[in-house]
């Protein structure tokens, strides 16, 4: 029984054997995984530190040879180049790219020419322009004399603006007022588009009308119109003082009273005033507050006479104007409010508060007092010209008025008559 125990070893001493075999495998096993890495790792790292070295060496080799075709200015070889075989000549040759220049500086370049003065003195009247562009145009252009673009040597000119239903009949009259003061005078026409016969080319109307749109008695298109001329005649900077006339206007004394008159002004002439009742105040518009205050509501003549910077201020008017646009509208007449109103609250310390244009209202009704040619007479003519008091820089005098209307057409061969003796033209 005891040498049986020897014999046969126990239970647990076996178990203990297997186990100590399988965990020498797998030391083995991780030892020869290890080996391994390393041995690929040994391997892999001469292989990389090897291949900069080619990639380098290849990039010079490369570097070398463009050098070589691009900057090499004499080849080594200065033998001639053999002739191309006639394989090759139907072919584009090839030719190694030569040294950029090299740089010198720019030559200066010449200063752009001068402003053109034709294009500031007495402009084209007839252009393609829209309204929003002429306005545009001429509120950006000078407020002052003197600010020229170019050496200007042109004296300051008076702008006389005829807003015309048609024909400007009494012409005539006019050809003698302007006649040998050229250069100190611009005409401009706004006519109805459908109306009127070109001007003769001997005749200073000639070529003055601008683009031109309908007018409508009443309507604020009449002062479109009025703003219309005002821009046309602002693009030429020369240009110093602007009159609105009708057809039915003539002139009361000759050129150079009327230059020097409105030329050595203080002020300007803009007829407004508050007028109570249904003509005045009644037509005032409550939806134009607060922009517009019924104290400030003003009514005037619709001609009248204006400096630049004045001029200036109603073509880049946007506050006032498109109010008037709006809401005054028959039994409302812009043309009698607008301008006096506006002036009234902008220019109000510069203006004089009356009109150069004579006119008779006694009569009564929405029209002055037309005359014929019976009515012109030596007397009449002089009671317009000295028939008033005013103040005029500051001064009392009685020469008030530069300008008559309303005169038919009828009328014109007697102002003919008159005018070379009693208002002195030439």
């Amino acid at each position: 029984m005891k040498n049986k125990q020897h014999q046969n070893p126990p239970p647990c001493f076996i178990k203990h054997f297997v186990n100590a075999q399988i965990q020498i495998n797998k030391i083995i096993t991780v030892f020869l995984i290890f080996v391994s890495g390393l041995a690929l790792g040994i391997t892999l790292s001469f292989y990389i530190k090897d291949t900069p070295l080619h990639i380098y060496t290849a990039l010079a080799q490369a570097k070398t040879s463009l050098d070589s075709t691009v900057y090499k200015l004499v080849p080594v070889d200065n033998s001639p180049p053999p002739p191309p075989s006639p394989v090759n000549e139907t072919k584009i040759a090839t030719v190694p790219l030569a040294s950029p220049p090299p740089r010198h500086p720019s030559p200066p370049q010449p200063s752009p020419p001068p402003p053109s003065k034709a294009a500031y003195v007495k402009p084209s009247a007839m252009h393609d322009m829209e309204d929003s562009e002429l306005l545009w145009r001429a509120s950006m252009v000078p407020k002052r004399s003197g600010a020229y673009p170019f050496k200007n040597d042109t004296k300051p000119k008076v702008a006389f603006m005829f807003l015309t239903r048609g024909d400007l009949a009494l012409a005539p009259l006019w050809e003698r007022f302007f006649k040998g003061h050229e250069g100190l005078y611009s005409i401009y026409i706004h006519a109805n588009p459908d109306s009127g016969e070109p001007m003769p080319e001997n005749s200073v109307f000639h070529g003055r009308r601008v683009p031109s749109k309908n007018v409508t008695w009443g309507e604020p298109n009449m002062v479109q119109a009025e703003r219309r001329l005002l821009a046309n005649a602002l693009l030429d900077l020369t240009n110093q003082r602007f009159i609105l006339l009708s057809e039915s206007c003539i002139p009361l004394f000759n050129f150079k009273t009327v230059y020097n008159y409105v030329m050595d002004s203080t002020q300007t002439f803009v007829e407004a005033y508050d007028l109570p009742g249904a003509v005045g105040r009644d037509r005032y518009r409550k939806k134009m507050s607060p922009t517009i205050k019924l104290e400030q509501w003003r009514k005037g003549s619709q001609w009248f006479e204006v400096d630049r910077q004045l001029a200036l201020g109603v073509v880049s008017d946007t506050s006032y104007f498109p109010l008037f646009e709006k809401y005054c509208v028959p039994s409302c007449y812009s043309d009698e409010h607008y301008l006096p109103t506006y002036v009234s609250i902008r220019f109000w310390k510069k203006n004089s508060n009356r009109t150069l244009h004579w006119v008779d209202w006694s009569r009564g009704g929405p029209h002055p007092s037309r005359y014929q040619r019976t009515d012109v007479t030596y007397e009449f003519l002089n009671k317009m010209r000295f028939g008033t008091t005013c103040e005029y820089n500051g001064k009392s005098t009685n020469m008030c008025h530069m300008f008559a209307r309303k005169f038919m057409p009828n009328t014109l061969d007697r102002l003919l008559r008159f005018a070379p003796k009693l208002m002195q033209f030439n």
